[in-house]
């Protein structure tokens, strides 16, 4: 079901424009884009600062990055959300909320290249990213070989890749394809809430759902090596 177009979307998306670095692809073939189109941001000018920039790929409704950014104001943070649905919800929470280290591109994450430069990000988040457990949509899934591409480019050598998860099949499969494309994982728990690793977690809240209903929460790290 499709959702909703929000209630004045387009003038409460121009309210938040000093949150909102880009708005849709540079053109309608994305690999075109990928391969060609090049805006790179200085961060240091996008954040008025030289803090460690961190990544989240789908951010949602923006409950996870807002208490991250909270919980750690001397790091920058990006988020990429191509709804702009959602991503209007993320941004209005953020500027009612007075953060500033936090800013948003609603952008396809195939062309992440486009506007990062390599070896500048230091941890990429991928919350609750949907399985797509059909053969035929490896290819969207955000841990299929095209997108650890992506995130092996921009990050920094020991630069991590957080992911969480509720579906234990797609678990395996990233951890699988992180393994292959050469990240050393870290991090593995196949229930964080039963685990060590749970007093630190931000729970989002797909997550709390998933634990409403007695799923398991899935997660790992994966570094990238030299």
């Amino acid at each position: 079901m499709r959702m909703r177009r929000k209630r004045n979307l387009e003038p409460r998306i121009e309210s938040c424009k000093d949150l909102l670095l880009v708005r849709g692809a540079p053109c309608l073939n994305l690999k075109e884009a990928e391969e060609n189109f090049r805006a790179l941001f200085d961060f240091e000018e996008v954040f008025k600062n030289s803090n460690p920039v961190e990544l989240e790929v789908g951010c949602g409704n923006g409950g996870f990055i807002k208490e991250l950014a909270v919980r750690e104001r001397d790091k920058n943070f990006l988020c990429v959300e191509i709804c702009d649905n959602v991503i209007l919800t993320a941004m209005e929470r953020i500027r009612d909320a007075g953060i500033k280290n936090v800013k948003f591109l609603n952008v396809p994450a195939e062309i992440l290249r486009c506007y990062f430069p390599e070896d500048s990000v230091q941890k990429i988040y991928l919350n609750f990213s949907t399985p797509l457990p059909e053969h035929s949509r490896e290819k969207q899934r955000l841990t299929s070989p095209r997108f650890l591409k992506i995130y092996n480019a921009l990050l920094t050598v020991g630069g991590e890749i957080l992911q969480k998860t509720d579906s234990e099949e797609f678990f395996d499969y990233s951890l699988n394809e992180m393994r292959r494309f050469g990240f050393e994982i870290g991090r593995v728990t196949r229930d964080l809430h039963g685990s060590e690793y749970a007093k630190d977690n931000i729970v989002t809240e797909y997550e709390r759902g998933f634990l409403e209903q007695g799923k398991r929460i899935f997660a790992l790290t994966a570094i990238k090596k030299k």
